[in-house]
């Protein structure tokens, strides 16, 4: 049977550090009233309280959260353990801790884990903002501390040399992503206020204090001096070549310009080219120059039709006019029907059904009630009569497609010869 645990004076001293000392009752924003070390089930208005007092209304508080830790825990505890879990249920309420996922790894086994979870609850509304507070992280710190210290000097040893730590992307839930806000409960009157103790704090800046020039420094501003002076920020630009002055007079209306002389000793070239050339003549025309050019590209080769025709008519005869405006006479094709497929008759499609049939019901009766053989054969009974089931419904298959193909053709026909 598992031993039951009592509170220690270990969390009757670590909650009334973290709860304080109320000497007079004053009321929640919630509308309960608090007195002494966080007693909320008989504080009233106008109530005092002194610390011996106060510290008895904790020990009687306390024996619900003991009772409540010995019935819904059933991994075996240190009293440091009972007494962590003694100070954080106090502090988040029963119902809470039912819900949390620290009971929940506590009766896993999973201690370590259930530490570490006790650090979630770090958060508190205040002003209608859900926030982490300070002093709640600094509690859960104790509390977890508090709950891995084991008994005695049973402390495991960690080497550095050995076990080097690293960082756990695992646990980045641990680390608020908000800074923790300081806040400070004050009373006016009878009602208890929780006031902020300002923004977070920016982090602080680096200093304005120049650091000593590193020799990696000094080599590039030295190499930058040195570019400077190659290839200097202020130089000159360029003189752009001038823009020639614009004429007035266009150029299709400019007079021709008189071509330059050239002595014939120049160009020898030039007139043996133009004495080897034909005349120059009407490209359209039927000139004796075009019917030359006529007669190299195309008749090269046909020597009678050379004597039979003169250049000229030869080129005339090979012209001729096509009109684009004139009608075409378009002769529509002959569309013949396709033939009609023949259509199978009735009584073939109902043999065929019938056929299939039998074989369907024949080998399935075949498969069922043949009697089975001892000596390993190739073709079964069994697999005999399957295929000829799958036969038979392979014939009744085909025999409704044609039927369906007939009665479509039947339709066709009928809706062709409706007026």
């Amino acid at each position: 049977m598992q031993p039951r645990h009592r509170v220690s004076r270990t969390a009757i001293g670590l909650i009334k550090r973290f709860e304080g000392y109320r000497r007079t009752a004053a009321q929640l924003p919630d509308g309960r009233w608090t007195i002494g070390h966080g007693h909320t089930l008989t504080a009233r208005q106008g109530a005092e309280v002194s610390e011996d007092d106060a510290e008895a209304l904790l020990l009687y508080d306390l024996i619900a959260v003991a009772h409540a830790l010995n019935e819904a825990i059933y991994t075996p505890l240190t009293q440091n353990q009972f007494d962590a879990l003694a100070s954080f249920v106090f502090n988040i309420g029963l119902d809470s801790f039912h819900q949390s996922g620290v009971l929940r790894r506590l009766n896993e086994g999973s201690l370590i884990q259930a530490a570490c979870a006790m650090e979630l609850w770090r958060k508190a509304i205040v002003g209608g903002e859900r926030i982490v507070i300070d002093a709640l992280v600094r509690r859960r710190s104790a509390e977890k501390t508090l709950f891995l210290t084991p008994e005695g000097d049973a402390w495991t040893p960690a080497p550095s040399p050995i076990l080097r730590p690293l960082v756990d992307t695992d646990a980045q839930d641990i680390v608020p992503l908000q800074t923790p806000v300081e806040v400070t409960a004050i009373l006016e009157g009878d009602q208890l206020v929780v006031l902020r103790e300002g923004e977070p704090t920016p982090p602080p800046a680096a200093p304005e204090d120049e650091e000593p020039e590193s020799p990696a420094q000094a080599a590039a501003e030295s190499v930058f001096a040195r570019l400077s002076a190659i290839f200097p920020e202020n130089r000159e630009p360029p003189e752009a070549a001038p823009e020639p002055a614009e004429d007035p007079v266009p150029f299709f209306l400019r007079a021709p310009e008189a071509e330059p002389e050239i002595n014939d000793e120049d160009r020898p070239y030039v007139e043996e080219a133009e004495a080897e050339g034909p005349e120059s003549g009407d490209l359209f025309s039927s000139g004796p120059a075009n019917a030359a050019i006529f007669d190299e590209a195309v008749m090269d080769d046909d020597e009678a039709f050379e004597a039979e025709y003169e250049p000229a008519d030869r080129f005339d005869r090979a012209r001729f006019i096509i009109d684009d405006q004139a009608p075409y006479d378009f002769v529509a094709p002959v569309v013949r029907p396709l033939p009609e497929r023949p259509e199978s008759g009735l009584l073939t499609l109902v043999a065929l059904a019938v056929l299939g049939l039998v074989f369907f019901g024949g080998g399935i009766f075949w498969a069922s009630y043949a009697r089975p053989v001892t000596a390993p054969h190739l073709l079964g009974p069994r697999l005999v009569g399957g295929l000829a089931g799958i036969a038979g419904i392979g014939f009744f298959v085909v025999a409704i497609y044609l039927l369906l193909d007939r009665l479509g053709r039947a339709s066709e026909r009928q809706a062709r010869n409706r007026p």
